[in-house]
């Protein structure tokens, strides 16, 4: 008789919904537009083939408005001389169908240098006689510009693909951006400590400039605007945190941290500010209308910190590190509790909390998208004990001369057990167990007698793991739909439907 095939499981997983690429250099930053199907990012793009060249609509000398639809003739350079134009229609047939812009004006750039090429001053004169026309509202243009700085909102068009609907070239390379979507709200931050504000359209298809902020002497490392406020706070490399008046672009007080900061949150009840550095160091502010007062500063991390995510509900204040660790810091408690948690093999990039599922998401450096159950009654780990011999079998450790002279015997290398935190030799710590309620979710060094006192129920996990495939920077999630958006390394931003497993 034949063997009754069990059905495997299913695994619940991150849906990826979208692949958005075109940047020439990494995304330092992305978000997804609420209710909309649209994306904003920023990138330096500080280096990019000096051979190539794109057409480009202009508006008043300002580089304002493309959409990018040729995808596979991005590496065809386009002169300035009209005959080239020619030779560049001849291989439109091959690369799309046509297009319908005959008013727009077109640049033809170079290195970066916008200029109008004589005889030219429409695109029917570029594609005239080709006898394709397209119909649609965006004109299909190609963009790939050198040296540029740019800030691209993409959209989602008819065909699924999402495609720039603004792309705009700041004066110095984009490091960070805070946007409110209430209000439209674009902050950027630049390399030269610029903060730049713009007010994009209801279409999404413009942006305006507000005004700037001489926010710091150095590259802007982390924004973000409060609303209620109308305060923009800002960290720089120059070690800096600065807020200022939105409405009168004053500035309002700074305070100088002791390493460059990379994580910043506010809470907006208490005005208390959350700053993150380098260091390994979380400084916490109270923040009034001109100046500011040091509450406390938490250390646990044996790395700097790379991001900070706050939890207004529970008052709760996660933090990721270059050490590969998360910590969570109860405020709110008052009890100083910090819960350890580890689950990733390179730095944490990057954390998103949702509440309305009590559910922490963090990226990191090895491609990794962890779901923490964080409503679940944790541990703290304990803190390792000091001894000169191991606290289960008296076996002197490699340091203690004296009583290795005393019983003559050889010292042992010292280890500590994850679970009660004792001093204990490798022959007392050979197994090995995973700890999910005390965040030690991959098999961690125990002694003998914890290893027999965990419980299968204690082993069960308190997070899954996804592979997202790239290195991941900097995510994005939005609680109404579900969707967590990551940028990597490999340039590409990816949209992920996360209802699967942050439920």
């Amino acid at each position: 008789m034949a063997a009754e095939i069990q059905p495997k499981p299913l695994t619940r997983k991150p849906i990826l919904l979208q692949r958005v690429e075109g940047s020439q250099e990494v995304v330092n930053m992305a978000v997804i537009v609420p209710k909309e199907e649209g994306v904003i990012s920023v990138s330096e793009d500080r280096h990019s083939s000096s051979s190539r060249h794109c057409i480009i609509p202009v508006e008043v000398e300002e580089i304002c408005l493309c959409v990018a639809l040729f995808k596979n003739v991005a590496g065809i350079p386009l002169n300035t001389e009209h005959h080239s134009c020619r030779r560049w229609e001849a291989c439109q047939s091959q690369s799309m169908k046509a297009w319908d812009a005959a008013s727009l004006p077109v640049a033809i750039v170079n290195a970066g240098r916008g200029c109008l090429e004589e005889g030219v001053s429409s695109a029917t004169d570029l594609w005239s006689g080709s006898g394709h026309r397209i119909a649609g509202a965006y004109p299909p243009l190609i963009i790939n510009t050198s040296t540029s700085r740019t800030v691209r909102v993409w959209l989602k068009r008819d065909s699924g693909q999402y495609w720039p609907s603004i792309y705009h070239m700041m004066p110095s390379p984009c490091s960070c951006m805070s946007f409110n979507p209430e209000t439209r709200r674009l902050s950027i931050g630049l390399d030269n400590g610029t903060i730049s504000e713009f007010i994009l359209s209801e279409d999404y298809n413009k942006m305006t400039p507000v005004k700037n902020y001489q926010a710091h002497q150095s590259r802007v490392t982390m924004i973000l605007f409060v609303l209620e406020l109308e305060w923009v706070l800002s960290t720089g490399q120059d070690k800096q945190f600065a807020w200022h008046c939105s409405e009168s672009g004053q500035r309002l007080g700074g305070y100088r941290t002791s390493a460059v900061a990379s994580g910043l949150q506010f809470d907006v009840e208490t005005r208390h500010v959350f700053i993150g550095d380098q260091s390994g160091q979380v400084t916490i502010l109270k923040l009034e209308q001109d100046n500011c007062t040091l509450v406390t500063t938490f250390r646990g991390h044996t790395g700097g910190v790379t991001a900070l995510c706050w939890d207004p509900v529970q008052r709760v204040l996660f933090s990721g590190s270059s050490d590969h660790s998360v910590i969570m810091w109860d405020i709110g408690g008052r009890k100083g509790t910090a819960i350890e948690l580890q689950g990733h093999n390179d730095k944490v990039q990057a954390l998103s909390y949702a509440q309305h599922t009590r559910q922490l998401i963090s990226c990191g450096g090895d491609g990794g998208i962890v779901v923490w159950n964080m409503d679940v009654e944790r541990q703290e780990t304990p803190e390792w004990l000091d001894s000169d011999s191991c606290q289960k079998c008296d076996q002197p450790f490699f340091w203690n001369f004296k009583q290795m002279w005393d019983s003559k015997k050889i010292g042992l290398r010292q280890h500590h057990c994850r679970k009660c935190g004792k001093a204990v030799c490798g022959k007392c710590s050979s197994k090995r167990s995973s700890i999910p309620l005390m965040g030690f979710e991959f098999e961690v060094r125990v002694c003998d007698s914890c290893h027999e006192a965990i419980t299968d129920e204690e082993r069960a996990p308190t997070a899954t793991f996804h592979d997202s495939k790239h290195n991941i920077v900097h995510v994005h999630f939005d609680a109404t739909r579900g969707w967590l958006l990551t940028s990597g390394t490999d340039k590409v931003i990816k949209l992920w439907d996360m209802t699967p497993v942050v439920s």
